[in-house]
């Protein structure tokens, strides 16, 4: 019989050195061309598996196929990382100078690269296909899209779908499985807004760009408060304001960006037509014109409940039932949510929460690499029970 525990613990240090290998080598969306090599060698000595590339740009997807023939699972990992420099003090630490793997993608490429080695080992034990997706750009402006749009959920055709990924929010050697909506819908936006430029001793011969944009800004923050449902989650942030160059001079023009977040599909292909009318209407009381920019982005995650049952099943037998949590849902968007739409698929956290640790995406982030091991034996046990 096969022990499955204990081929995935051999594998501790290669997926120790697989991560290190990764977090050394970030690369932003899209132009992960390191990251997506250093994967398809990984890939294409696993013996039985058939690796395409350049998919979308830069992404690399593996498939395995089993000799019964069945349905098919996609394991999905993200390669990019972010523009930030890095102050952990590693050995490993980024080569690449103001990015950084600071959202644990190095990590789940690293789980993912290891549960593709041992489901190959593995296909007499299931039917059907699973196809190993590493995807580019997650963190915007998104790699899954492209890829489905590339052909991903075809030949063969992809039923079901599975990710994970490294969860500080969640005590260290947890899962975190949640049915239904588990992270949100998350948009992008900018604002331009012209007006008049001219001398700060003279406003009424002026349109002030910066005093409409302050305007601007306060009345999208109502936006929530007052024109949609209080027992509907959502957020309106306004990120960066940029207008004026000097002390004594009204300027023309000035620039937002923001950004929304919802659970619910509706208000999130809604909020276009919101933010518009909001600003459309300070702009005329002030004499200002405008453009909108919006990019819809990423819709709400929403896990299967049959899923994550499944899930849950398949790691009880390992993991004590006090280590599997179900999450507060979070306002984090996760462009996973595009093959969760056509597909029924499980997406969950793996726990690295230590006291004091880095949040996701601070120059400090780190965790502990046999944490990594949890996720692989998820991976490879849902598999495995879901394509029996």
């Amino acid at each position: 019989m096969t022990d499955i525990k204990t081929m995935i613990e051999k594998e501790k240090a290669n997926i120790a050195a697989i991560r290190q290998a990764l977090h050394k080598i970030p690369e932003i969306g899209f132009a992960e061309k390191k990251t997506a090599r250093f994967v398809a060698d990984h890939l294409n000595v696993i013996p039985g598996l058939e690796v395409s590339t350049g998919i979308a740009g830069t992404g690399v997807i593996g498939l395995l196929k089993a000799e019964k023939p069945g349905k098919t699972l996609i394991i999905r990992a993200d390669m990019d990382a972010l523009p930030i420099r890095e102050e952990t003090g590693l050995k490993f630490a980024s080569t690449h100078d103001n990015m950084m793997h600071a959202c644990g993608h190095d990590g789940n490429m690293a789980m993912a690269l290891v549960t593709a080695g041992i489901l190959a080992r593995l296909k007499d034990l299931f039917s059907g296909n699973i196809k190993f997706m590493f995807q580019p750009a997650e963190e915007g402006p998104g790699g899954a899209k492209p890829m489905i749009e590339a052909g991903l959920l075809e030949n063969p055709h992809v039923d079901y779908s599975v990710a994970c990924h490294l969860w500080p929010g969640l005590p260290a050697g947890t899962l975190g499985l949640k049915s239904g909506i588990l992270m949100s819908a998350a948009s992008m936006f900018e604002i331009e807004i012209t007006g008049k430029g001219g001398h700060g001793a003279m406003p009424h011969l002026c349109v002030d760009a910066l005093d409409t944009a302050g305007q601007v800004v306060n009345a999208l923050q109502r936006v929530v408060s007052r024109k949609l449902n209080p027992l509907t989650p959502s957020v309106v942030s306004i990120g960066s304001f940029h207008a004026g160059a000097a002390h004594n001079t009204l300027p023309e023009k000035a620039v937002l960006t923001g950004t929304t977040r919802t659970f619910h599909k509706k208000i999130w292909e809604e909020y276009p037509e919101i933010l518009e009318q909001v600003i459309k209407g300070v702009c005329e009381s002030m004499g200002a014109s405008y453009k909108l920019n919006f990019s819809s982005g990423y819709p709400p995650l929403e896990n299967d409940h049959g899923m994550i049952e499944l899930m849950k099943k398949s790691m009880l037998k390992v993991v004590p039932d006090d280590r599997i949590i179900e999450p507060e849902s979070t306002m984090g968007g996760e462009d996973m949510a595009f093959v969760l739409e056509k597909t029924k698929g499980c997406y969950f956290f793996v726990g690295t929460g230590v006291e004091n640790g880095a949040p996701l995406h601070n120059s400090k982030f780190d965790f502990d690499e046999s944490l990594l091991l949890l996720g692989v034996e998820a991976f490879v046990r849902f598999a495995l029970n879901l394509l029996e």
